[in-house]
């Protein structure tokens, strides 16, 4: 028995903390730092795994049954023919899960171990992450990872400022900003002084808020208010500080990252609910058939059995008719518990681990630049694969490579970035195509590319023109850089699309090299030149560009502007008078430039097709509204075509509430005008939900981070639902990873559709782990999501084979060996039924005990084993090419109650067949010397093999994929079924063995005879014919996809295919603004306070050339822009 101590405390109101106190902050017996995400330790592992398996309702009715085969006196098959499948399940799953649990232990340990310097005494002492208490103060230096939630004491930058990235938290690559206060910033290295500090934190409770926290500070008689601003959150990286101290306030399991990370589940499919149901139907059919034969016993016993007391006396314990018929019922349990025999469990376990390893062992699957393959890190969800309705995406690193690219630019109305051949004919762009040669530029990022060499020509030959574009992008920015080693440059940007910008012009001549609160220096082509700036107008979301205002050594004063087309455009438009007033006709349009955050390859092609397996795709990210809708256009999730693209972005109840109901509104004005969309939902009113959301037409929705909270709400939940299951698209920005999970179970509990989730940052774990399925990306953020994950793949590219092709081949694989385990097994077991009528129901078996020992272990294991690991109904390209073949798992149609009952009546027939043909037949017929053939054993052989031969066959006609292994083992198994039956009936075994195998050459007799034979085959032709012809109508004049796919593969083989080019067509579409992927208010007003600087010499003042405005071909590259902007194409997004 398993004893859990569970420690009930009153919930936490407010949290208390003093600093360097673990005395006075143990009594609140806070979390400490260990964190534990796996299920097991040594102790709790054996009770704990057993009871989570005897909750699959068989587990339970096996062991069940295994009591019951104790007693002697009801059963008439031997203990072991259960205990030793049903020891082989349980020890098969226990070594699998904790297998799996190990891992995660592992990855714990890993974790908790981690050394972090901790302030003991007065002095730093290393420490394991998980020593860490509530209360510490500890050191962090540069690159190291945030151990625990910390409020900011000091930096070793000025003002006490660190930066930090979040990648872990929010997926977000760009630097934060956190500052420490003032009155504790000046502890700064002081040993002593941060040993004394004394402070006490009042603060909210552990949530999962990763953007807010509210406490207030108590030293020294006064108070000081905290906010998120000066807390440092575990999973973040300490970046561009040397050192800072901090003081826990949320260890482990309190802190954010592990209120935001969700439980880890157990998961089941929904073909293992479906079985659990079923496993309770046959057990109520077995005792009804118990129930009926048990009265048949005692009326039997009552009318007829005491005749026959003088030869076969009842034992003395046996008191009446009634008792015999309640012992009887009993024993009729075990023979006929073979409806549902523990094979079935192993089974199911083998081919679930064949379907693993064909997915680990895919070629085409694996990702060759990082040497990853495609992992099935379970092996009970593989069916599960092919009935996916709803997937739900992270953007940065999933659908993106979270690298962004500099990847072309227009200047003077001319672009740059096409690559072209020898003769001067564009290419396209591969891995084999030659980079610029960058060599004459010491300062040079190695792993920067470009492929246009016209654009360093224009920069050796000093264009102006260039030369002022990539000026401006080397001077208005708010980047840091770092140079620990003569040239080496490292640059730390607060979006990274800026640090793309920058590393161009780094590349081209421009490079960046110091900033002051007052200068700039830059190297222009090798020359030092110091700029004094004068003003940075920095980036926000309303002003949707930054401008910088500097002198150059030669005494002018420039503006330089870059942002969003759309807001640069309108300054740039003649009859905007006061601004062209204003600046005396000098705001002269430069360029744009087409930053990529590249979509990973292949995304927008399985999007597509994932869409038209009638999939849902929405998207979930800690980006930006701008980043996230980009990237929607990029794959082709958002289209210009769609009727329209709704925004929620509302701050309060009220708003959000308003903005559902007015969507709606507009939506269902929309869809009652377009007359089809309800014709077409008529015609599929009968089927899944998945249908009908499909056809509602083409809208997408966005909505923030702040508005989904409230859309969340449980009185607010259902509205967004109906309104979100209207779009095609749904896009959620700005969510925390709590989000994701909760947008997750929301469809789980409502819609009751099978969900997958995909992401590949710690952010992303939660909604894993909620998901049915959650696949992992090995991707920039880690791997945190893989080590999550049910499945892990390279790229997401690789997730329509994964699902497409193995999910849908397990789904149709499991769904037809269920139907033939259940069919072939009902037609085993209900012989016995029928014979109970004539055996005067004496639980007599029709069946010698070998034979019904074998028959599920050798006679019939590996034919539905092969097909259920092999078959196919149509091959890998067509599973890709004609997705709807995906459908029927979605709508559950190979395998469901209305199929098992369909299989049970065929299994009922089949066994009427083979028991009352033999029966009428073996009645009245004599051997060839007179004597009579219908003895028990001669019967017992006829209707065991007509049972063998004819479920070889039929799964021959199940079987749409023929290997050699099939042919071996369907036909071997019949040949080894008579090498058995005639071994068993052999004067070898005999001598042996004697009381086990007693009927000597009864196999030999009885196969002898024609009349035999002619009894199997008629009992053959009879359960397979009805199957045959019902199967050929439906094909001919119900045809389903499948049909309609393997009639043209088989068109195919006989006539070469046409070969066909199509004609790539580009997609025309408004302009976006792509500025900037994650970009948000920069460093701007830390730059010009000096607040973020140390006190080092100014530069000297090199005079450097002197900077051209030109202004001759701003109409002509205004008349040329959009036609440019357009030529990068749909994955491009555009910067002015």
């Amino acid at each position: 028995m398993c004893i859990l101590r569970v420690r009930v405390e009153p919930a936490e109101e407010e949290r208390r903390v003093k600093a360097n106190n673990r005395e006075y902050n143990e009594k609140f017996q806070y979390a400490n730092n260990r964190i534990k995400t796996s299920k097991y330790n040594v102790v709790t592992f054996l009770p704990i795994n057993l009871f989570e398996q005897f909750q699959r309702v068989a587990n339970a009715y096996f062991l069940f049954l295994l009591i019951l085969q104790l007693i002697p006196h009801i059963s008439s098959l031997s203990w072991f023919t259960t205990i030793v499948p049903l020891v082989l399940v349980l020890t098969i799953t226990a070594v699998k899960d904790a297998t799996d649990d190990f891992f995660r232990y592992k990855s714990d340990n890993q974790v908790n171990n981690r050394q972090s310097q901790v302030l003991i005494g007065g002095k730093l002492q290393n420490e394991k992450w998980m020593n860490v208490r509530v209360g510490d103060v500890i050191k962090l230096e540069n690159n190291q990872f945030v151990a625990a939630d910390l409020l900011l004491l000091s930096s070793s930058e000025p003002h006490g400022l660190s930066y930090v990235e979040t990648a872990e938290l929010d997926g977000e690559t760009n630097l934060k900003v956190r500052q420490a206060l003032t009155v504790t910033s000046e502890l700064g290295t002081d040993m002593c002084r941060l040993a004394e500090f004394d402070g006490e934190i009042i603060c909210e409770t552990p949530n999962n808020k990763l953007d807010k926290f509210k406490g207030t500070l108590f030293w020294k008689d006064k108070k000081y208010s905290l906010d998120n601003e000066k807390m440092l959150l575990r999973g973040c990286v300490l970046r561009n500080t040397e050192w800072c101290f901090g003081m826990v306030i949320f260890a482990g399991p309190d802190t954010k990252l592990m209120q935001n990370s969700g439980r880890t589940k157990f998961k089941r499919t929904s073909i293992d609910r479906l079985m659990n149901t079923l496993v309770l139907w046959i057990f109520g059919f077995l005792v009804c058939m118990g129930t009926i034969l048990a009265i048949g016993n005692s009326i039997w016993e009552n009318e007829v059995g005491f005749h026959f007391h003088i030869y076969l006396p009842w034992d003395e314990w046996m008191k009446n008719a009634i008792f015999s018929g309640f012992l009887s019922f009993w024993s009729y349990i075990i023979i006929l518990n073979t409806v549902v025999p523990i094979s079935l469990y192993v089974s199911v376990e083998v081919i679930r681990l064949g379907h693993s390893y064909f997915i680990n062992w895919d070629r085409k699957m694996f990702y060759a630049k990082k040497n990853t393959s495609a992992e099935a890190r379970t092996t009970t969800l593989n069916e599960e694969l092919g009935q996916i309705e709803y997937i739900f995406s992270d953007k940065t690193g999933t659908l993106t490579q979270n690298i962004m690219i500099f990847n072309k630019c227009s200047i003077n109305g001319k672009a740059y970035g096409d690559a072209y051949d020898e003769l001067g004919h564009k290419t396209e762009i591969s891995e084999k195509t030659l980079p610029v040669d960058f060599s004459f530029n010491t300062l040079a990022d190695k792993k920067f590319k470009f492929y246009d060499a016209s654009l360093v020509e224009a920069i050796k030959l000093g264009d102006p023109s260039v030369h002022e574009f990539f000026r401006l992008l080397s001077l208005c920015h708010t980047v840091m850089s770092e140079e620990k080693n003569e040239g080496e440059l490292l640059y730390l940007a607060q979006s990274p699309d800026e640090g793309a910008l920058v590393t161009a012009a780094r590349n081209f001549g421009f490079v960046f090299r110091s900033r002051t609160p007052e200068t700039i220096t830059v190297h222009e082509m090798g020359k030092p030149v110091v700029y004094q700036l004068l003003a940075i107008l920095d980036f926000n979301n309303v002003r949707k560009r930054m401008s910088v205002i500097v002198r150059n050594p030669e005494g002018q004063i420039r503006l330089y502007s870059k942002g969003a087309d759309t807001i640069l455009f309108e300054r740039l438009h003649p009859s905007n008078e006061e601004l062209m007033y204003v600046t005396t006709d000098q705001l002269s349009l430069l360029g744009a430039t087409a930053i990529e955050d590249k979509l990973q390859e292949g995304v927008s092609e399985t999007i597509a097709n994932l869409t038209l397996a009638n999939i849902k795709i929405w998207v979930l990210t800690g980006d930006k509204q701008e980043t996230a809708v980009n990237i929607g256009y990029s794959c082709n999730m958002l289209t210009d075509d769609m009727n329209e693209i709704f925004i929620v972005a509302g701050h309060t109840v009220l708003e959000v509430r308003e903005q559902l109901r007015k969507t709606k509104e507009r939506m269902m004005g929309t869809t009652v005008c377009n007359g089809h969309v309800f014709s077409e939902k008529n015609v599929t009113s009968m089927l899944d939900s998945v249908i009908e959301e499909t056809v509602m037409g083409d809208y997408a929705l966005v909505i923030n981070g702040h508005s989904l909270a409230h859309a969340l709400e449980a009185d607010m939940e259902r509205e967004f639902l109906e309104l979100a299951s209207l779009c095609r698209t749904v896009i959620c920005c700005r969510v925390t990873p709590l989000q994701k999970a909760q947008v997750v179970e929301l469809i789980k509990n409502y819609k009751k559709a099978v969900t997958l989730a995909i992401g590949d940052g710690a952010n992303d774990v939660s909604m894993i782990k909620t998901a049915h399925i959650g696949v992992g990306i090995s991707g920039q953020e880690g791997m945190q999501a893989v080590l999550a994950s049910d499945y892990s793949i390279g790229q997401f590219r690789y997730l329509q084979r994964l699902m497409l092709v193995h999910g849908r081949w397990s789904y149709l694989r499991m769904c037809k060996f269920l139907y033939y385990f259940f069919y072939k097994n009902f037609a085993f077991t209900l012989v016995h039924f029928w014979f109970g009528f004539f055996c005067g129901f004496s639980a007599q078996t029709v069946y010698d005990q070998w034979f019904i020992t074998l028959y599920n272990i050798v006679y019939t294991s590996l034919p539905v084993l092969a097909m259920g690991i092999f078959d196919q109904d149509v091959n890998e390209q067509r599973s890709m090419e004609y997705t709807r073949l995906y459908e029927p798992g979605q709508l559950n149609l190979l395998f469901n109650k209305r199929e098992f009952f369909i299989c049970i009546i065929q299994g009922v027939y089949t066994s009427v067949v083979l028991f009352f043909v033999p029966y009428g037949a073996f009645c009245d017929t004599t051997r060839d010397d007179g004597t009579h053939l219908s003895d028990y054993q001669s019967f017992a052989v006829t209707v065991a093999t007509s049972l063998v031969i004819v479920v070889s066959v039929q799964i021959g006609l199940d079987t749409s994929y023929w290997t050699a292994v099939n042919h071996f083992f369907i036909w071997g198994s019949v040949a080894v079924y008579f090498s058995i039956l005639f071994a068993m009936h052999s004067n070898g075994l005999f001598a042996i063995f004697p009381s086990q195998f007693p009927f000597v050459g009864n196999a030999r007799n009885s196969l002898i005879h024609l009349t035999v034979w002619l009894v199997i085959i008629v009992t053959t032709v009879l359960c397979i014919m009805p199957v045959v012809a019902f199967r050929f109508l439906m094909v001919d004049l119900k045809p389903t996809l499948s049909d309609k796919v393997r009639y043209v593969q088989r068109a195919r083989r006989k006539h070469k295919p046409v070969q066909h080019r199509m004609r790539r067509v580009n997609r025309t579409s408004s302009r976006r603004s792509g500025y900037a992927f994650a970009h948000q208010e920069g460093f701007g007003e830390l730059i010009t306070s000096g607040r973020n600087m140390r006190v080092n010499n100014p530069s000297p003042v090199v005079t450097g050339k002197s900077m051209l405005s030109s202004t001759s071909w701003i109409e002509t590259l205004r008349k040329k822009t959009t036609e440019t902007v357009s030529s990068f194409g749909s994955e491009k997004n555009i910067k002015l």
